[in-house]
């Protein structure tokens, strides 16, 4: 079936441009309500946000059309997308709606969806969502009077998802004597970062940590590192964290500046969760993106590297369907199915600070095992998405670059799933090499898809 609406991570698009206006959050607002209300009666969904100035616009929105199905909605506010699942759940509300773009500039938004459960809703439900929503089969229905449903505010959310963060770190434990500089992404994890480190006794610079609307993920954040490697090494700090506008991703800067992103942090903690004895299945789960350092890493420690495709929901229905319990995304999504339902940032964070603790080690002596093959990356912008396979000369040329290859590389080309991008990925032993054919792939997708 052809998605309509829903993206790999949600419906998505510019704020108050279509799909992202208020009548559409409102009809997606009704339309959850709908099937989530024939399941478990009168019912009860609970809405978060990040920070972006559009989130005012959306909630409103959302929340009228939970009530005019006769679901009460329980607002929780600015909370990181982690700790909207982690609320959904522990209130055994029926479902939960994020408004939040991520890693995108403030002027997108987005709404992605979890079930009771905490985990996003599988495919067919979010293809019902659509079908309903843009069918209208659901536009005569109207409760009145006392069926109506009511709007509450949970005002200790946040202080919530803070103990049961804390609970994720050992109480044999503490963060005593470590520096740690946090780049908030001016997004949902604004109070929430600074005080649970705080909390376990690190001593916490903080960054990007005053969101005004308009200045999430601008000049910081998981995708911006720069200014975050600058403090680690000004303050002579231990670690620096980054995370993305709505809390789900975390990419680290050692104490010598160096970054280590998802693929590192998988190899690190892919290799503790061994040692421990609790990885399950022996096995780690990326995706085609993840560099193939991962793979020599991990299997050189005898752990199996299952990958998938891009989207951290294809990592976390892997993990679910093979009863594992670990892995993640290059980009910094990372999930503990142990600890929370999604990619949490905070817990991935946590986690790394535990094994730093633990084994007595800066961060730069835990990833020395992970030799990270050069990889280039380039993203040209489009007006559609036509189907690879209808552009013959590209086609050709990506399949030539992979047997040039011979096994000791990669090309991965796809669409991105959230944004109007065609992402080109090539790997290999010789980077001037890799960036030839990045390039020359890039040229031909140009001569069918004309950039905007």
């Amino acid at each position: 079936m052809v998605r309509r609406l829903f993206g790999t991570d949600g419906v998505r698009g510019v704020a108050n441009v279509y799909p992202m206006t208020s009548e559409m959050a409102l009809k997606i607002g009704r339309a959850v309500s709908y099937i989530f209300k024939e399941r478990h009666g009168r019912g009860r969904i609970v809405v978060g946000k990040d920070t972006r100035l559009s989130g005012y616009m959306l909630e409103t929105a959302i929340a009228s059309g939970v009530c005019s199905m006769g679901v009460d909605v329980w607002l929780v506010g600015p909370l990181p997308t982690p700790g909207i699942a982690f609320i959904t759940s522990s209130m055994r509300a029926d479902a939960g709606i994020v408004i939040s773009a991520s890693h995108n500039p403030y002027q997108d938004n987005g709404i992605k969806i979890f079930s009771g459960d905490g985990f996003k809703l599988p495919d067919e439900l979010e293809y019902e969502i659509e079908r309903l929503v843009l069918e209208g089969s659901i536009d005569k229905l109207r409760p009145v009077a006392s069926e109506v449903g009511k709007a509450h505010r949970i005002d200790d959310a946040v202080g919530r998802y803070i103990v049961f963060l804390k609970n994720v770190f050992p109480n044999r434990l503490s963060l005593d004597g470590l520096r740690v500089v946090v780049d908030c992404a001016n997004g949902a994890t604004y109070k929430v970062a600074p005080s649970v480190f705080e909390e376990l006794g690190a001593h916490v610079v903080g960054f990007a940590v005053n969101p005004d609307g308009e200045n999430i993920n601008k000049g910081c954040g998981s995708t911006y590192v720069e200014p975050l490697r600058e403090l680690v090494l000004k303050h002579n700090a231990h670690i620096g964290i980054a995370f993305d506008g709505d809390g789900d991703r975390a990419i680290f800067v050692d104490e010598k500046g160096d970054v280590v992103d998802g693929d590192g942090a998988m190899v690190i903690m892919g290799s503790y969760l061994k040692e421990r004895g609790i990885l399950r299945k022996n096995a780690v789960v990326t995706t085609i993106a993840s560099n193939m350092g991962v793979e020599e890493a991990l299997k050189g420690k005898g752990i199996d590297v299952i990958r998938t495709s891009v989207g951290d929901r294809y990592v976390l229905d892997t993990l679910l369907k093979g009863e594992m319990n670990f892995g993640g995304e290059k980009s910094g999504h990372v999930v503990f199915l142990d600890h929370n339902t999604t990619g949490d940032g905070m817990v991935t964070a946590l986690k790394m600070l535990q094994v730093m603790v633990e084994k007595g080690c800066v961060l730069s002596d835990l990833k020395k095992d992970f030799y990270e093959f050069p990889q280039i990356e380039k993203n040209i912008r489009v007006k559609e998405k036509r189907p690879i396979e209808e552009m013959p000369e590209l086609n050709q040329t990506i399949i030539s670059i992979q047997e040039k290859l011979a096994g000791k590389g990669r090309v991965v080309v796809r669409y991105s799933g959230t944004e109007m991008l065609l992402r080109i990925m090539v790997e290999g032993m010789d980077r001037s090499i890799v960036e030839g054919y990045a390039e020359e792939i890039a040229d031909k997708a140009k001569k069918y898809l004309p950039e905007v």
